[in-house]
């Protein structure tokens, strides 16, 4: 006789540290799971309760407190089984933990074995490892719990097929980036060699600070064939169906073909800009629209993200701004639908050489004078953040935070930064992608040599080797960890790959007092990438 049961992926998005609205968010779930699509069990990503990555909110004692009063008002969900994800408390040790509430209670517990402390995972700080298989039994089958990182690591798969398991369900807060979802299907396909069974894997989605979980829920059939795949960015209820009669096997189900990288990372950067914005409360945004690429993008991912009343544009020209930039600041403004404003800024740029007359007596035109411009402009698009409200969405690119081609208290000054992490080279190709949706960024923006207009025929290029060596050598050097002498042997000119290294340590003051930004790379500046500013490394 062959049974079906039904398993209700819920990739959904949760509010770290709510847990009263998590809770609700989970009890409206599992109802829908159960009268709707008249699932048995609704599994739920890692840490449901908290949100991830909660970080030091686990120190804090009330925390456990609604934790467990959260999970006495799962206990009243009837006629279907919570698979949820929460820090369990034990004597004087913490556990990353998954519960089965069923029948008014919780039936089993399983403690996460495998603690990931690396990249952007500090779970050792908070969390003592589990140990032991967890399996439970439903209309027949036989289910194991799994956690993240477990089936990353061996080990984990064969002690629940050795403890009688038919399915393995893993809850995940599995981060985006760039091919991750190729990473993820992988190592479950490599747990498969321990163990023969199906794998549901149920992945977190939403954005937390600079992470975006990117849900791609999915399931595996025992020989490593993926039968069911969710949608990226967006939540779902998806029902797996398992039939098992000799064996267990999954019904194929909808099957959403992942994206290509640019609208991948083009929907994580929407998403991720989304979520800070909308659950830091922020009424809109201001964006400084320079007329150059990395602007024009910012502002089709903020219009994207939250809709174009609440986003403001400021053109602020200042004597070396060319006509064209205004020009095309304005058209893209136009073309999404923002309220776009002017404010020259060479009534405060003459100022502020005014009042620094005496001190710059007899010393030429440098840097300096280019920064003042560029705090200038930090300085307006401040006021009129703090006047109505608005977050200022910063434009800068990896490329320039990398190697510190950025002003302090200029252009770095805002609340959040959409492409903090995206180099220039990838900047032109998720620009080139977003004008197919529909023509938002003026092809001459996307030809014309990027400058910051800041001096008299300025041109990046005047500063930084041309970005297609420029963005290789930042690759290789800080997301690789390759050496000089090895991005040297393969190919690139010594003094470029020499000077390009000594502007990024050069310039960790900087980026350590940048806002935080959307991580699609798997080293960004930030969670991963942890360098002294102080340090005699050569």
């Amino acid at each position: 006789m062959v049974n079906r049961l039904r398993i209700a992926i819920a990739q959904q998005n949760f509010m770290v540290g709510d847990i009263p609205a998590n809770v609700a968010k989970v009890i409206h779930t599992a109802e829908r799971a159960r009268d709707a699509l008249q699932a048995d069990l609704v599994l739920f990503p890692e840490l449901t309760l908290t949100g991830y990555p909660p970080e030091d909110l686990l120190l804090r004692p009330g925390l456990q407190k609604r934790v467990q009063e959260g999970l006495e008002m799962l206990k009243s969900v009837t006629g279907i089984g919570m698979v949820v994800g929460y820090p369990e408390v034990a004597g004087e040790y913490q556990y990353n933990s998954a519960a089965l509430i069923a029948s008014g209670g919780i039936q089993a517990v399983y403690r996460k074995q495998h603690l990931p402390n690396y990249s952007v995972f500090d779970e050792k700080r908070y969390f003592e490892p589990g140990e032991g298989a967890c399996v439970f039994e439903i209309k027949g089958v036989k289910l194991a719990l799994s956690i993240c990182e477990d089936l990353w690591q061996p080990g984990v798969m064969a002690r629940a097929a050795a403890a009688g398991a038919q399915v393995m369900l893993n809850l995940n807060a599995s981060p985006f980036h760039i091919n991750k979802w190729q990473e993820r299907e992988a190592a479950m396909r490599a747990r498969l060699a321990e163990a023969a069974m199906p794998i549901v894997y149920c992945n977190l989605v939403g954005g937390q600070d600079e992470l975006v979980f990117d849900g791609q829920s999915f399931v595996m059939a025992a020989d490593g064939t993926v039968t069911q795949r969710a949608e990226s960015c967006v939540e779902g209820l998806y029902v797996a169906e398992l039939e098992s009669g000799e064996q267990v096997k999954p019904v194929p189900a909808t099957m959403v073909e992942p994206l290509p990288v640019e609208a991948a990372v083009y929907e994580v950067l929407v998403l991720g800009t989304r979520d800070y914005i909308e659950k830091n409360g922020f009424r809109g945004v201001v964006i400084g629209l320079s007329g150059g690429i990395d602007s024009a993008l910012t502002l089709a991912i903020a219009v994207d993200a939250i809709g174009p009343e609440r986003v403001e544009g400021v053109r602020m020209p200042s004597r070396f701004t060319a006509d064209m930039s205004l020009d095309d600041a304005e058209a893209e403004a136009q073309a999404l639908g923002v309220e776009c404003h002017t404010i020259a800024i060479e009534p405060a740029f003459e100022a502020f050489l005014e009042l620094l007359k005496d001190e710059f007596a007899g010393k030429p035109w440098d840097t300096t004078e280019e920064n003042i411009q560029a705090r200038c402009r930090g300085i307006i698009l401040m006021a009129v953040s703090n006047k109505k409200r608005k977050i200022v969405l910063t434009t800068g690119n990896k490329s320039e935070m990398s190697v510190g081609y950025c002003t302090l208290y200029g252009d770095m000054a805002g609340g959040y930064a959409p492409i903090k992490d995206v180099p220039k080279t990838l900047v032109y190709r998720l620009a080139e992608y977003r004008n197919t949706i529909s023509q938002v960024i003026p092809q001459r923006v996307i030809d014309r040599p990027p400058s910051a207009e800041l001096a008299p025929d300025q041109r990046d290029s005047d500063s930084l080797p041309p970005y297609d060596i420029l963005d290789p050598i930042l690759e290789k050097y800080i997301e690789a960890d390759q050496s000089i002498e090895d991005i040297v042997a393969q190919g690139f000119d010594e003094a470029d790959v020499s000077r390009v290294a000594h502007l990024v340590i050069r310039n960790e003051y900087k980026r350590r007092q940048a806002p935080p930004g959307v991580r699609i790379s798997r080293k960004a500046f930030g969670r991963d990438r942890r360098y002294p500013i102080t340090s005699g490394y050569k």
